[in-house]
């Protein structure tokens, strides 16, 4: 492995820690960088072993910051989104895979943008039962073909206006829990190895320094301009993995 792909790894791992205590949708980046490095299908559960990484981080920071009301509502709907999700990735192949997220990102960044032109309306339908189950329906698919459920939940929980730590500290519990799911899901489909449990924990410093940065700049950096550079960078991402 050559220099160029250790600093994108590295700058990945940094992201992802970053995302978890701070904004989520910025995790996308690493998304991608792991989808141009190696096998779009292989970089799915490599990219899983650092969230998990992340998650340690996220939770340890927000572990009093958990809505267990809204991950009840949540959690019945993200087995059959996993399970969904797990059967899109045994039937299709890399160019598939790598297009269809593309794809889902560019959705998901769509959706951000009708949520905040259209918060008030959208936050009293988000407040449904329908609505816990669609989002977790679609966190479940997004993170097992993607690792892009952030997006996901970023829509519902910015139109139920949960305030920012709240946001972060739900999001931290949540994701753990269903990245502990998606392991079987992962090795039953022949793509985990240990080389991604090795390479994530290599990674894990890097990972602690940018969730220890994210920690610290959450409260500082105003919410309306983290979430211009997300949709930004989700674009762009999603742009960089359909032509790519």
């Amino acid at each position: 492995m050559g220099m160029t792909q250790l600093l994108l790894f590295g700058f990945a791992a940094f992201v992802i820690g970053y995302s978890k205590t701070a904004i989520g949708g910025l995790a996308v980046i690493s998304v991608v960088i792991f989808a141009s490095i190696l096998p779009t299908r292989s970089s799915t559960a490599a990219i899983l072993m650092v969230l998990i990484v992340g998650d340690l981080f996220a939770i340890w920071s927000y572990r009093r910051d958990c809505d267990l009301q809204l991950m009840r509502g949540l959690i019945p709907s993200v087995l059959p989104g996993l399970a969904l999700g797990a059967g899109f990735l045994a039937i299709v192949d890399d160019t598939v895979l790598r297009r269809s997220i593309g794809a889902l990102l560019l959705a998901m960044v769509a959706l951000q943008l009708v949520v905040n032109a259209r918060r008030d309306r959208l936050g009293q339908v988000a407040h449904g039962r329908a609505a816990a189950w669609a989002a977790g329906m679609g966190a479940g698919f997004a993170t097992m073909t993607a690792n892009a459920a952030g997006a996901v939940m970023t829509v519902y929980l910015v139109a139920k206006q949960v305030d920012k730590v709240r946001f972060v500290g739900t999001s931290a519990w949540f994701f753990f829990g269903i990245n502990l799911l998606k392991i079987p899901f992962s090795t039953s489909l022949g793509l985990l190895a240990w080389a991604d449990v090795w390479r994530a924990l290599a990674l894990a410093p890097l990972v602690g320094i940018g969730a220890w940065l994210g920690r610290h700049t959450i409260r500082r950096i105003s919410q309306a301009a983290f979430e211009k550079a997300v949709l930004a960078a989700s674009a762009l991402s999603a742009l960089a993995l359909l032509v790519r």
